[in-house]
C-alpha cells in the first residue's frame, strides 16, 4: 500500500487558469453536500485537519489542491446538492466543476462520494452519468458504513449497482469506507498508486 509521507495545501481557487501545471497525476473528490469528504480526505491522508470539516453543507466552495508524497495532487472540489447557498453561487460552482473537468488533463481518476445509508439519489445517478458520458474516469466511494449494519450496507451497493446497469455495461470500481473506523483506505490508496505506476506522466 501507498504510505503518505507528505500532505501539503497547494492553493486554493475559482479559476481553472490558476490550478498548478498538469505535470502531476490527479485525483479529485466530489460528493453532494454533507456525504463526509473532507473527512475522507483527512482519513486517506492521516491528517486530522487537511480538508476543513464542517456541520454545514456546503463548505468546500473552492478547487483546493493538495500534493501529495511530492508525487501526485489530491483535489477537494465543492459538494453539489443541497448546500444553503443562493442559485447563483450554485450556478458559478457548476461552471467552476464543469470546466474543472473539461481542461485537467491530468485528472486520472475522479471519486464520487454516495452516503452508504441513503438509496441511490437522483442527484448523485445524474453526476455519476454525466461524467461517464464525457469519458471521465471515475471510481465511487460509499461513506459513513459505520453507521450502518453489513446487511444494509450489501443492500445499500447493490441497489446502487443495479441503478448503474441501467445505463453502465460495465460497473465503475467501488468502494466501501469509514473515516471514523478508517476502513477503505488501503483499498484507495493502492488503486491510486496503480493507476500512477501504469500511466506515468513523462
Amino acid at each position: 500500500m501507498m504510505e503518505i509521507t507528505s500532505a501539503e495545501f497547494v492553493i486554493s481557487n475559482t479559476d481553472i487558469e490558476k490550478c498548478p501545471p498538469p505535470t502531476k497525476p490527479e485525483f479529485a473528490f466530489i460528493g453532494r453536500s454533507n456525504v463526509g469528504k473532507s473527512s475522507l480526505i483527512n482519513m486517506l491522508t492521516g491528517r486530522k485537519d487537511l480538508a476543513k470539516t464542517s456541520s454545514t453543507p456546503g463548505k468546500t466552495q473552492t478547487i483546493n489542491h493538495f500534493l501529495i508524497n511530492k508525487n501526485w495532487y489530491l483535489v477537494d472540489l465543492p459538494g453539489y446538492g443541497y448546500a444553503s447557498v443562493s442559485k447563483e453561487t450554485k450556478g458559478k460552482w457548476s461552471d467552476m466543476i464543469a470546466s474543472y473537468f473539461e481542461k485537467r488533463e491530468n485528472l486520472y481518476c475522479t471519486f464520487v462520494l454516495i452516503d452508504s445509508r441513503l438509496d441511490p439519489q437522483a442527484i448523485d445517478m445524474d453526476f455519476i452519468h454525466r461524467l461517464g458520458a464525457q469519458g471521465i474516469p471515475l471510481a465511487l466511494v460509499l461513506t459513513k458504513t459505520d453507521k450502518i449494519k453489513q446487511s444494509e450496507l450489501t443492500r445499500s451497493r447493490s441497489k446502487i449497482e443495479k441503478r448503474l446497469l441501467e445505463q453502465w455495461e460495465e460497473l465503475p470500481p467501488l468502494f466501501v469506507s469509514s473515516a471514523e473506523k478508517k476502513s477503505g483506505r488501503s483499498a484507495i490508496l493502492d488503486f491510486i498508486d496503480k493507476a500512477i505506476q501504469a500511466n506515468p506522466i513523462k
